[in-house]
């Protein structure tokens, strides 16, 4: 972790749109501040206002009170040009663009010390190059804009952001029409260059797992409690996580960290064992609406084993033989034919 560096900071910020008659607030009294060399994740429910927060912190839309500060200079006293040298934006819109590279898509991120008609320098080009190898996209460097898959597009907005050098970086909902092996890679890839980079890499997401497993701060907003920040596992054990994003059906695990369907449980079972066998097994029977644990005390018992070699499950029955099977899928099997035909579990 770097040294703290503020580089974003807010102080009593109203946003929202102003009208002939009337000022429609979306959120006020935001007080929070961004450091270098970390990604922070902006989250909240649909319509709360994370877009008009990041639109206003772009400069996009005007702020309707209070102060934004980036590297210490207030956010309308930057002209135009002076804030395309300090924020780089990523856009959550799928582009259309045909009859282009790859390489001159990137290479347009220049454009604010080229002009966008602007040729480029070999220096130019070379910061091209680095932020390519950056990306590690040097395989679609050739590539046709229209031929990438939305992975891979995203991939190369973001090193389009990053030959544009600038120390911020926002990001609207960079995860988003993405499948999730690929939201996994481009969340780990901004995390990696905040580190590598020293960047403040700030973005919008509705992919709150990823989130809380990747993210370095949180920022959540809710229309009751304004906006909370901090360290996801800070949020953890003060209980906002749970306040803010617990809904029917679902419940903060504070055991992982994160959320998890929260099943309606008819019956117990004493479960025993360690490891993923255990963890899979428990799983499975509380998705089938069997609470089990090794703290139950139940006449019911399954055992996992306790050795990763061990590959079967047995389960011990009152007044019966113990049955013994090799997968999950035949131990569910057997308890549910057990509990529907004369069986209380």
């Amino acid at each position: 972790m770097s040294t703290i560096n503020k580089t974003i900071e807010i102080e009593s910020l109203s946003i929202g749109y102003p009208g002939g008659k009337s000022t429609k607030v979306v959120a006020g009294n935001i007080n929070a501040s961004i450091n270098q060399g970390e990604l922070t994740c902006l989250l909240g429910a649909n319509g709360i206002g994370k877009s008009t927060l990041l639109r206003t912190l772009s400069a996009f839309q005007p702020k309707l009170s209070g102060e934004i500060r980036i590297l210490g200079k207030d956010l309308n006293a930057y002209t135009d040009r002076e804030l395309s040298h300090v924020i780089g934006v990523v856009l959550t819109d799928r582009l259309d663009i045909r009859n282009m590279t790859v390489e001159e898509l990137i290479g347009l991120g220049r454009s604010p010390y080229t002009g966008f008609w602007g040729g480029l320098s070999r220096e130019d080009k070379e910061i091209v190059d680095q932020a390519i190898a950056q990306i590690r996209i040097e395989d679609l460097t050739h590539r046709m804009v229209h031929t990438l898959s939305d992975g891979e597009r995203q991939k190369v907005m973001i090193a389009k952001a990053l030959a544009q050098e600038t120390p911020v970086i926002f990001l609207d909902e960079p995860t988003a029409f993405l499948d999730f092996p690929s939201k996994v890679e481009i969340m780990q890839l901004l995390h990696r260059l905040s580190r590598n980079t020293h960047k403040t890499i700030f973005l919008s997401t509705h992919d709150l797992e990823l989130a809380l497993q990747i993210a370095d701060k949180l920022w959540i907003m809710d229309k009751t409690h304004g906006l909370t920040v901090g360290t996801p596992e800070d949020l953890s054990l003060s209980g906002d996580l749970s306040t803010f994003f617990a809904r029917k059906g679902i419940t903060f695990d504070m055991e992982t960290g994160l959320f998890r369907v929260d099943n309606a449980y008819d019956y117990q079972i004493k479960l025993s064992g360690h490891g993923r066998r255990y963890t899979m097994v428990r799983k499975a029977l509380g998705r089938n609406g069997i609470l089990a644990n090794r703290q139950i005390e139940a006449d019911v018992c399954i055992e996992t084993g306790n050795s990763p070699d061990d590959k079967e499950y047995t389960l011990h029955l009152p007044g019966e033989e113990p049955v013994t099977v090799t997968s999950i899928e035949e131990l569910l099997q057997i308890v549910s034919e057990k509990r529907n035909s004369r069986m209380t579990i």
